[in-house]
């Protein structure tokens, strides 16, 4: 049950066992208020969130009523003293049942402005649950350069139609924020609208997120999937697509629509488990990997840049996903993996609270795990001409060649009755698909009579077949029996 009458998707309980991330912090009762005023900036200048005084690193609570009231008044004070400029942060005092106090900081986040401290201008950046600062001159200018393309998404689109929402997505951010009230009261509270004049107006954020088809007003918002045969795109009498597919909806059904139309697109493969014999099947690519990159791609796109769709390239031994706009002025292709920054807030935020994306500093890190457990190559960006494209290599050119049902089934029946040597030549088999005696001698540390012993027995068991008319061929070539 909420207890915030700021932020209705706010819970005791959540404050308490929530991962400190990108939109929480906790501060204990003994935290300064200057080092408060540090934290409170660095989340002016990402993405806003929340900061909770009087509550441990570990969730316990901590009193302040036993502060002064000479002390409490310092802490409220905190934003007019510390900050400049002006800054749009609530403070809302919580008294729990128990009757402790805590404080909530209600940090937004503001396009056009850059914060720091009053008394020595230092700024500060939050960086996924740590504060990055004093920033250095160069860095506070990239943060300036930052604030301007992100403020598209903050813009008033002022004849958006609000009849072209998806009421059923409404519905669901307004129930994931445990909100009592309507659609559009929330959009304003959550600066996804304004009033001007008396009349709601949308911005381009509420659009992406809420509406049936966000192109008719957002040009080329849309995701556009390309299958190639393949590892090269080519043209003209050698054209190679063979699947050209659009998808057009607001972000959170193109996630979900996408996620259903990827598991069917990729194919599988297997791998020989040599612990016990079995052929494993595995994804072409860790659902993980590509769902996360398509979610960045959503997240992170720079939709002012309306001359290319967020692209799905699917060749055969990898899958590109690319998005316009370079990267955040202080991500590089080397720290990808670390350096955390929306380049859309409101957009990653609603994503976070309606469970679309997790926290912040997850997302790349997650993908680059998820590749490393598949034992598949090292993801790989690229930022070439505002265009950021992530490559997910897979290995299934590697394993193309069919291998016959039923001798899968005999290999794995049998498994435990071979001896290491047979073992190993099934699984060289398995990965090279063809090999001769030679060939198996240069990995095996066999002599080429034994080698030829062991693949008589496979062949005895129809696992294995021999591709010569030749009696006597050293060149003869062995596979797994495909008839």
């Amino acid at each position: 049950m909420s207890f915030s009458n700021y932020n209705s998707a706010l819970t005791l309980e959540g404050l308490q066992t929530k991962p400190e991330g990108q939109y929480l912090e906790r501060k204990g009762r003994d935290t300064k208020s200057s080092k408060i005023a540090n934290e409170l900036i660095g989340m002016l200048n990402a993405g806003g969130g929340t900061l909770v005084y009087g509550m441990h690193d570990s969730g316990a609570v901590e009193d302040l009523n036993v502060l002064s009231p000479r002390e409490l008044d310092e802490y409220r004070k905190l934003v007019h003293d510390f900050i400049h400029p002006p800054a749009n942060i609530e403070l809302e005092e919580l008294l729990l049942t128990d009757g402790t106090l805590i404080f909530l900081f209600h940090v937004d986040h503001d396009y056009e402005r850059l914060f720091q401290r009053k008394d020595n201008e230092a700024v500060y950046l939050r960086v996924a649950d740590s504060n990055k600062g004093p920033e250095k001159r160069a860095e506070v200018k990239k943060l300036e350069y930052n604030k301007a393309i992100r403020s598209y998404e903050d813009e008033v689109h002022e004849d958006f139609d609000p009849a072209d929402f998806d009421n059923t997505v409404c519905e669901a951010y307004r129930k994931a924020m445990h909100y009592q009230g309507t659609f559009e009261a929330l959009a304003i509270k959550r600066n996804l609208a304004t009033k001007r004049n008396g009349q709601l107006l949308f911005k381009n954020a509420a659009i992406l997120l809420f509406a049936i088809d966000p192109s008719q007003y957002i040009a080329n918002a849309y995701v556009r999937y390309v299958r190639y045969t393949g590892t090269e795109r080519q043209s003209g009498q050698r054209f190679n697509v063979v699947k050209d597919e659009r998808f057009e909806d607001c972000i959170p059904n193109l996630i979900r629509k996408l996620e259903a139309f990827m598991e069917a697109s990729l194919r599988d493969y297997y791998y020989l488990n040599m612990e016990n014999g079995r052929f494993e099947r595995v994804p072409e690519s860790p659902k993980d990997a590509w769902m996360e990159g398509i979610v960045n791609a959503l997240c992170h796109r720079s939709y002012n840049l309306q001359g290319n769709s967020i692209y799905i390239k699917h060749f055969d031994d990898r899958l590109e996903i690319s998005n316009s706009g370079p990267l955040p002025a202080q991500v590089t292709i080397e720290n990808i993996g670390r350096e955390r920054y929306a380049r859309n807030p409101r957009i990653t935020r609603v994503l976070a609270d309606m469970g679309y994306v997790r926290e912040l500093n997850e997302g790349v890190p997650r993908i680059f795990d998820a590749m490393r457990d598949s034992m598949l190559a090292e993801p790989v960006y690229t930022d070439i001409e505002s265009t950021v494209t992530l490559t997910l290599r897979n290995k299934v050119t590697a394993h193309k060649e069919t291998i016959f049902s039923e001798t899968l089934e005999r290999i794995e029946a049998n498994w435990e009755a071979l001896n290491n040597s047979q073992q190993r030549i099934i699984q060289i088999l398995f990965e090279k698909q063809e090999m001769d005696v030679p060939a198996f001698e240069d990995v095996m540390p066999l002599t080429g009579q034994a080698i030829r012993y062991n693949l008589r027995h496979l062949i005895e068991l129809k696992m294995v077949e021999r591709l010569s008319e030749k009696r006597r061929d050293p060149n003869a070539l062995y596979r797994f029996l495909n008839k």
